[in-house]
């Protein structure tokens, strides 16, 4: 028999966890803030939760893997119910709701619809939730998420099936959000599934005043230049962007406005190889138009944090193709790298396609893969050694706080050396 629904405001103790990108993370935030609001306690300890709100993450096979081996441990390690949300959920045949203790999935995570599936009557409307949480200070950086959904159909690729199209949020909300989040963290990352595509539905939703079709589009280098603005007291951050889409707007605020935006980009490669690309279905770019877009920006800007998701073993790769993506990384100045083994998807078309590798063949060109990206984060450490970065904290442990830089490298200082300022000046050690 499941519990009765809470009206009461009685506090119950919730959990939570997040597979996957910082769009789920800024997703968990509003979930996890919804509750607080209707009077739950949010905590860190499975063990101690009476239910467990699990994000879950669709990008390969093994992410879902994972994500059932994660439920299976909850229902092991104490009494908590579960909720299991997000791309995953929204997919889900049926596998996800018989795992053990999984009281419902919800497909993706309005708040009100995991409130509601948790039984969480609340006496008010949820409305917006913000990525905060607002009234915390525990985290000096913020996420703000200024779309959801994808256009593109990139074969190993099921997100658009979970999230839908490209759908871009206001504005004028963005800005509000930002000003709150202004109030606690010194560094706002904007993040989304294809942030590049900011504005291209051009729905209402995104118009501005001043905005006429076809003249002046909402970009996102030109809800940047609003963003930053509005709020110049914040540093910003791009998450996962195309290298093709960083547009002149963006080019101009990366090599101009370095303490308004970070000098960071992680420009999703794939494939060095033009035909593997066109197997991926990502048309949008082949290498050389990456490569140029990169090395324009690298010539301009004297510190550059610059990071790349590449799958390695994708089907009917040979090793002239592999050794197409290992030249293009050792020829451009990444600073680390995100090697991902390709995982068979069934829903994904690219689980139809002639020529799966074998696993040790994967396996083989993913080591390769990530011993380079090692190698190519050590040379760039190196290189930043005994230079100064603007840095803005980003966590404690023990006796150290750890700073994150403006090009995405962290810094660890002894807390004797803090003065508690979430943003200052720091050496790269």
């Amino acid at each position: 028999m499941e519990p009765a629904p809470r009206s009461d405001r009685a506090a119950v103790n919730v959990y939570f966890h997040t597979f996957g990108c910082r769009a789920n993370r800024y997703d968990t935030d509003q979930v996890r803030q919804a509750f607080v609001d209707a009077g739950a306690m949010a905590v860190e300890d499975a063990a101690q939760a009476d239910l467990a709100v699990i994000n879950s993450c669709t990008v390969t096979n093994e992410s879902e893997v994972k994500l059932r081996r994660f439920v299976r441990h909850i229902a092991k390690q104490g009494r908590a119910q579960t909720i299991v949300m997000g791309c995953a959920a929204a997919l889900d045949d049926g596998a996800i709701a018989a795992l053990p203790s999984v009281r419902a999935v919800v497909a993706n995570a309005d708040p009100g619809t995991v409130l509601k599936a948790a039984g969480v009557v609340t006496p008010f409307p949820v409305g917006a939730q913000h990525a905060a949480p607002l009234r915390s200070h525990a985290r000096s950086r913020a996420l703000l998420k200024i779309q959801d959904g994808c256009d593109e159909h990139c074969t190993f690729c099921a997100t658009t099936l979970a999230r839908g199209a490209n759908r871009s949020r206001g504005v004028p909300e963005l800005i509000e959000e930002a000003r709150l989040l202004a109030e606690h963290h010194a560094e706002i990352v904007l993040t989304g599934v294809h942030i590049g595509t900011y504005g291209q539905d051009a729905g209402q939703a995104v118009v501005t005043p001043g905005w006429q079709p076809g003249v002046n589009k909402p970009t996102l280098g030109r809800l940047l230049e609003r963003l930053i603005s509005a709020v110049p007291s914040v540093r910003f951050r791009l998450s996962s962007v195309e290298a093709t889409e960083v547009d002149d707007t963006l080019a101009h605020l990366l090599i101009e406005a370095p303490r308004n935006l970070a000098a960071h980009l992680h420009a999703p490669l794939q494939s060095g190889s033009n035909r593997i690309l066109k197997r991926m279905g990502r048309h949008w770019y082949t290498a050389e138009s990456y490569r140029a877009r990169i090395e324009w920006l690298a010539e301009r800007l004297p510190v550059f944090g610059l990071g790349a998701d590449v799958i390695a073993g994708f089907p009917g790769e040979t090793e002239d193709d592999h050794q197409a993506s290992v030249t293009l990384l050792h020829a451009l100045p990444f600073t680390y790298l995100h090697v991902f083994p390709f995982s068979v998807r069934p829903d994904a078309a690219a689980a139809r396609q002639p020529g799966p590798l074998g696993p040790e063949v994967i396996r083989d060109r993913a080591r390769e893969l990530r011993e380079l990206g090692e190698l190519k984060a050590a040379v760039y450490r190196e290189s930043r050694r005994g230079q100064t970065a603007d840095g803005v904290v980003t966590g404690r442990l023990k006796a150290q706080v750890e700073v994150m830089t403006e090009d995405y490298l962290s810094v660890y200082l002894g807390t004797d050396n803090w003065d508690g300022r979430p943003r200052f000046e720091v050496t790269v050690n």
